[in-house]
């Protein structure tokens, strides 16, 4: 099965780190790196390779909110509702992302180009409101401007 879904180069990363004190979270990282994502089977795999129960992987998964349990879109938009972003006016941009995109927080657009996720702080609290999208970080966002950030990815 491991063969088929991660690379030689995952293996052999999961190998190095097979016997290191806080390997799940390293390979954990570096599973979602190489994936986009942590599906079931992915997780399966990665219990029965580090021979860690899957009650264990999944309490992992869950606590921390960087990982995502789900496929993101090609393009993941990412919307700060830390303090700063959500003071000013963070909210309103997920909202007018749901409005436009049809979107839900965690969701995928039916053909697969946009997701979205709520974050808490991507570090550019002076930009607020900030959205990022595969990467490029957008300041002082209003909503106005999202039909034209949205338009240089579709």
């Amino acid at each position: 099965m491991s063969q088929n879904l991660f690379s030689d180069d995952l293996l052999s990363f999961i190998d190095e780190w097979k016997t290191k004190p806080g390997n799940l979270i390293m390979v954990l990282h570096k599973v979602q790196s190489e994936l986009g994502y942590i599906s079931r089977e992915a997780a399966d795999e990665v219990s029965r390779l580090l021979d860690v129960p899957l009650s264990t992987i999944w309490g992992v998964l869950t606590f921390y909110h960087f990982f995502k349990l789900t496929k993101p879109g090609k393009y993941n938009i990412q919307v700060c509702l830390g303090t700063a972003c959500y003071l000013k006016g963070g909210d309103i941009i997920v909202e007018e992302l749901e409005k436009l995109k049809g979107l839900k927080v965690d969701s995928l657009t039916e053909d697969g180009l946009f997701s979205l996720q709520a974050v808490r702080c991507v570090g550019c609290c002076g930009l607020a409101p900030v959205m990022t999208i595969g990467g490029e970080v957008f300041g002082k966002v209003t909503k106005d401007q999202i039909p034209g950030i949205l338009d240089k990815f579709s």
